[in-house]
């Protein structure tokens, strides 16, 4: 494969790109820059249009590089250009992370965890040491003594009010029919009416 640097100015933007650059990626990707500079090339085609590389390319322009190195695919139809731009954003997806390989750089590189793409602050607590990630947990989720006593009085309020309006319930006792009979089996039944929803609570 050869690669040639090209000026960012001959390079085009296509006119559809099905990968979207947000902020964040953007911003991981000119810190890789920074710290490595361009460790892949753009691919573009015989005319300057870029197939692969479109994040990179914007980063460069932003961080004012005038040039980049390219690599120049030639002989490819609309259609087969099509399917390289579809199959570089999803080939690299596929991939999934070897948890224990990332652990063990991860650890390697305890004193130095500044790099491109990751939150620095999980990678640490990545590496935390056994007796601090306890003591973490232990203060996880913790209450101070004002919050406890805060939450026992909400609820010691909440009881009286509901003592008080179980008192105020008004009992009803269905009288005997006009004729002396007794009245159906669901009306001799007692209840209280609830003072909140005014619903029957039978006894």
């Amino acid at each position: 494969m050869k690669v040639t640097k090209k000026p960012l100015s001959d390079l085009r933007r296509p006119e559809r790109n099905v990968r979207m650059h947000t902020d964040k990626q953007l911003k991981e990707f000119r810190r890789s820059v920074e710290m490595f500079g361009q460790i892949r090339p753009i691919v573009v085609d015989e005319a300057g249009v870029i197939l692969a590389g479109n994040g990179l390319y914007e980063t460069l322009l932003s961080m004012g590089h005038t040039e980049a190195d390219c690599y120049v695919v030639s002989g490819l139809t609309e259609a087969q250009k099509k399917k390289l731009m579809l199959a570089d954003n999803r080939v690299f997806d596929l991939g999934v992370d070897d948890l224990a390989a990332l652990d063990e750089f991860v650890m390697e590189l305890k004193d130095d965890l500044d790099i491109p793409g990751y939150d620095e602050d999980l990678l640490r607590a990545m590496v935390m040491e056994a007796d601090e990630a306890g003591e973490a947990l232990r203060e996880y989720g913790t209450i101070d003594q004002d919050k406890v006593e805060e939450i026992r009085e909400t609820g010691e309020r909440y009881e009286a009010r509901e003592e008080a309006s179980a008192q105020k319930a008004e009992q009803y006792i269905p009288q005997e029919s006009s004729g002396g009979a007794p009245a159906q089996a669901e009306q001799t039944q007692r209840f209280v009416l609830c003072p909140k929803c005014g619903e029957r609570i039978w006894l």
